[in-house]
């Protein structure tokens, strides 16, 4: 396993990284998800990405059992969590990150998680009726507080990001550290342009996610949605426009013989390819069988064959 740093903090994070949304609960249960995380740390993954939104906190409390179950050593992985969409739909439960929220949503996951502090915590959108500062003041106390170690941000504008950051230098408050977008060969432009002066201004790390585009980018919607897949989903068929777009299908079919060229999946290229931009601190990847992570894994061993004739041959395909 290669490590890197997150941003310009001191924690280390796996290269491949292990997600739950999706799969726990609506894919896999606490046994499957037991082997599935299992593998991974065995391997070496250290970093596991969960949400309070997630089958509506179900999610957390599918991987605090399995945490529990397994019984590592606490520092020996990372755990995070997300907070805006909310459990409930009074006013100030839903749709926000309001200090009254956040400070109460906390405490619900690390419950869910059985946990005493989580190591990443994301303010997971934007929130236009709340003032950025009454949300810096809040996730700065709740890194204070022991409850979550690095605080950051899930799909915020750049603008708002510095923003934030501004506001806690201005008053010595813990800065936002990392940024958790979508990344993939056909979404880029947020990570390669418009975070770009964040990286070294701010020390901006990225934990980024949707690393396959919903799996599109693995061939298994060349054909149609097969049966199984989290596109045939009751509770995801929003994501079926998007992996059964034809121009989309028609990129991901060019970078069939790519692949095979190289001996590899085409899963296994897409994420190694995502791990060859040095802003992304970790790739976050989902899995609803323990093969699944092993498979993912051996892009690792991929990232050195994409050499500049290969990298601009899948520009050719995508472009």
């Amino acid at each position: 396993m290669q490590y890197r740093r997150l941003g310009s903090s001191g924690l280390k994070l796996s290269a491949l990284s292990l997600g739950s949304w999706v799969t726990f609960k609506f894919q896999v249960g606490e046994d499957t998800a037991y082997e599935i995380m299992k593998t991974a740390y065995d391997a070496g993954v250290n970093f596991f990405d969960n949400a309070e939104a997630y089958a509506s906190g179900q999610s957390e409390t599918i991987m605090g059992a399995t945490l529990k179950r397994a019984g590592w050593r606490r520092a020996s992985y990372a755990v995070s969590t997300k907070f805006f969409w909310g459990l409930n739909a009074g006013p100030n439960e839903k749709n926000t990150l309001n200090r009254k929220y956040l400070m109460q949503a906390i405490d619900g996951s690390l419950r869910r998680l059985q946990m005493d502090y989580v190591d990443l915590v994301f303010c997971h959108r934007p929130d236009p009726e709340t003032p950025v500062e009454e949300t810096v003041w809040a996730m700065n106390d709740i890194v204070a507080s022991g409850k979550a170690l690095y605080w950051g941000t899930s799909e915020w504008p750049a603008e708002q990001i510095r923003q934030a950051w501004q506001i806690a230098e201005r008053h010595h408050l813990r800065k936002p550290q990392m940024e958790q977008p979508q990344y993939n060969l056909l979404w880029r432009d947020r990570v390669e342009k418009e975070y770009e002066p964040l990286y070294d201004g701010i020390g901006l790390g990225t934990t980024i996610w949707s690393p396959l585009a919903s799996g599109l980018l693995s061939g298994k919607y060349n054909d149609g949605i097969p049966a199984g897949t989290r596109a045939a989903l009751k509770e995801y068929a929003w994501i079926q426009n998007a992996v059964t777009d034809p121009a989309r299908v028609g990129k991901a079919r060019k970078l069939a013989p790519i692949a095979a060229g190289l001996g590899v999946t085409m899963a296994q290229l897409a994420l190694a390819w995502c791990l060859k931009n040095p802003h992304v601190s970790t790739v976050i990847t989902g899995a609803s069988r323990a093969e699944q992570v092993q498979e993912n894994l051996k892009a690792l061993d991929v990232v050195d064959a994409l050499a500049a004739d290969v990298m601009a041959e899948i520009e050719r395909a995508v472009a």
